[in-house]
C-alpha cells in the first residue's frame, strides 16, 4: 500500500515539470528570435502585442 501513495504524491511533482517543459519548448523560438532580431522596433511591437493580449484576456476572464 505504501507503493500506491508514493506514486500518488509523485503525479504532481510529474506534472510541474512537464508543464515547465512544454512552457519552455514553446517560448524557446520566441526568445532566440528576439535574441537574434537587430531591430528593436519589431521587438517593441511584439512586446506591446503580448501586453495588450494578456490585458484582454486577464479582463475577459475578471469580467465574469
Amino acid at each position: 500500500m505504501t507503493t500506491f501513495w508514493e506514486n500518488i504524491f509523485r503525479y504532481p511533482r510529474f506534472f510541474v515539470s512537464t508543464m515547465i517543459g512544454l512552457i519552455s519548448i514553446i517560448i524557446s523560438p520566441f526568445i532566440y528570435f528576439l535574441k537574434k532580431s537587430d531591430n528593436t522596433i519589431i521587438k517593441v511591437f511584439f512586446f506591446i502585442i503580448i501586453i495588450g493580449l494578456l490585458i484582454f484576456l486577464l479582463s475577459l476572464i475578471i469580467e465574469y
